[in-house]
């Protein structure tokens, strides 16, 4: 799948070189080419605007080959034939549905390691599958015998849920009254979780209470 590439260029020289030196118009074309083929070695003919502004960002400049007096520059102009187009487009779609037939048997190997690794759900999901071989259940428990269950498949969404309503709560607490209640209530419920680790860290975000002296006891 390729582009046809069309570069309106131009070249000079710094200064009259050897005269064994090579045509510079040979070395001109060979450097614009150069660049324009590492640029769309990046890109696919269905990237043609994003090809367009890498090759031409490539070769604008007047640069030449290194220790040549020589300046080269360009701009491209990309077109793409309607087959080449079409050849692209079905490869994306192929491409695409490759991945979702991936991610489907990917999904179908998570529910069956789920099954096979829970030893009430195992049996019944054999029976249903196949009846004709129940006497085999013994020797499916021997065979699947330390596999376990697929991870962290709810914790990821959870924690992400957990995650945006403290962020949510934090940005609502404007005060620092607010905060310190917060502070408080947290603390507390940590203490009833018996999380002390984290119940002595959230203490340490609570103001220091004020002792005044002069106050009288009651």
């Amino acid at each position: 799948m390729f582009f046809t590439v069309h570069i309106d260029g131009s070249w000079q020289l710094a200064e009259i070189g050897p005269k064994d030196r090579r045509d510079p118009t040979v070395l001109a074309r060979h450097h614009l080419r150069e660049c324009t083929r590492r640029a769309l070695t990046r890109h696919t003919v269905l990237e043609r605007a994003a090809a367009q502004d890498a090759v031409n960002l490539a070769i604008a400049h007047t640069t030449g080959p290194e220790g040549d007096a020589l300046a080269v520059g360009g701009i491209a102009d990309l077109t793409v034939t309607e087959a080449d187009l079409a050849l692209a487009e079905e490869h994306l779609r192929r491409e695409q549905l490759g991945d979702l037939d991936r991610g489907d048997e990917h999904r179908r190997l998570i529910f069956r390691q789920r099954i096979l690794a829970d030893p009430d759900l195992r049996p019944v999901w054999w029976i249903d599958q196949y009846p004709e071989r129940i006497n085999e259940l013994e020797r499916l428990d021997t065979a699947v015998q330390g596999l376990r269950p697929p991870r962290g498949l709810d914790h990821g969404v959870l924690r992400d849920e957990i995650v945006r309503f403290i962020d949510h709560l934090l940005t609502d607490i404007r005060t620092p009254h607010q905060r310190e209640i917060f502070l408080r209530a947290l603390t507390q419920t940590l203490h009833t979780l018996g999380s002390t680790e984290l119940r002595q860290t959230a203490a340490t975000w609570l103001p220091t209470p004020r002792t005044d002296s002069g106050d009288d006891s009651v």
